[in-house]
């Protein structure tokens, strides 16, 4: 399992727009990425951050979405500054006992 955690600063849109844009263009298509087992979705209106958590079946599944239209979508979408991307292994043997990851305690 690997961790991804990306923030970005919203420019020229509203959080409502931004909610619709990740409804309409980019939740169906995060939903079919191969390897992606979850993606939660954050916001932070007051300082104008929002981002994702992912969960990876391993880092290699990560590393190929960098090769798919939806992240250069992502990556040069006009609406999204200030892009940050921390990718973590996972600590399987803790996470388990804390039930933290459901496929991690399959």
């Amino acid at each position: 399992m690997h961790i991804q955690i990306i923030n970005f600063n919203l420019t020229g849109l509203s959080e409502q727009d931004f909610l619709a844009t990740c409804e309409k263009e980019f939740a169906l298509a995060f939903a079919a990425v191969p390897g992606l087992v979850s993606k939660v979705r954050l916001a932070n209106s007051e300082t104008n951050t929002y981002g994702g958590v992912y969960t990876w079946r391993d880092q290699q599944a990560m590393a190929e979405l960098t090769k798919s239209e939806l992240f250069n979508a992502v990556a040069n979408h006009p609406n999204f500054e200030n892009i940050e991307s921390t990718d973590f292994g996972v600590l399987e043997g803790p996470t388990k006992v804390t039930n933290g990851l459901a496929e991690a305690t399959a």
